[in-house]
């Protein structure tokens, strides 16, 4: 059933790719004809394995949590672009430069790399290093605090729950 499944989209999208507003003749037929060879030699080469990574990915929950978790990003990256402009046209600066340790409950090395990205996406702080038991170092413009669990919550929560619902 997992490489039917495979099959019928691979072939939707060449489909979609060769798509033309002309009307359908001879050439359209060869291409219809190479997208369904094409489809039927991916399936075959990646094989059953495919459907066990492939199944998460035919979830709609995925992604809609994913246009969900976008404008959350852009949220969140608008905020600290706010905030690093006020610490730098701030005749004190207030700023308290440092690195903190931080751990994310993320499994997969995907989901820890989106939530490195999101976080350096976002001025003021940045993803030094990500750990394979899942600890993370940041570095962050103004330290609130160096407790893990407490720098955790206001660096990453807001993220890993999105995440986890996408990537895990």
């Amino acid at each position: 059933m997992n490489r039917l499944i495979l099959f019928v989209l691979l072939f939707l999208f060449w489909v979609v790719l060769t798509w033309t507003a002309v009307p359908p003749g001879p050439a359209y037929l060869q291409d219809v004809g190479a997208g369904l060879a094409a489809a039927l030699l991916v399936t075959w080469a990646v094989g059953e394995k495919s459907g066990t990574r492939l199944a998460p990915w035919l979830q709609p929950q995925r992604y809609a949590w994913a246009i969900v978790y976008f404008f959350v990003l852009a949220v969140y990256v608008i905020k600290a672009n706010l905030d690093v402009a006020y610490r730098v046209l701030h005749p004190a600066m207030p700023i308290r430069p440092g690195i903190v340790r931080v751990k994310t409950r993320l499994r997969q090395p995907a989901a820890r790399a989106a939530l490195g990205n999101s976080i350096t996406l976002c001025p003021g702080t940045l993803a030094v290093d990500i750990h394979e038991d899942g600890t993370m170092m940041v570095h962050w413009i103004y330290v609130r605090s160096l407790d893990e669990a407490e720098a955790g919550r206001m660096i990453i929560s807001r993220f890993e729950w999105f995440l986890e619902k996408i990537l895990e």
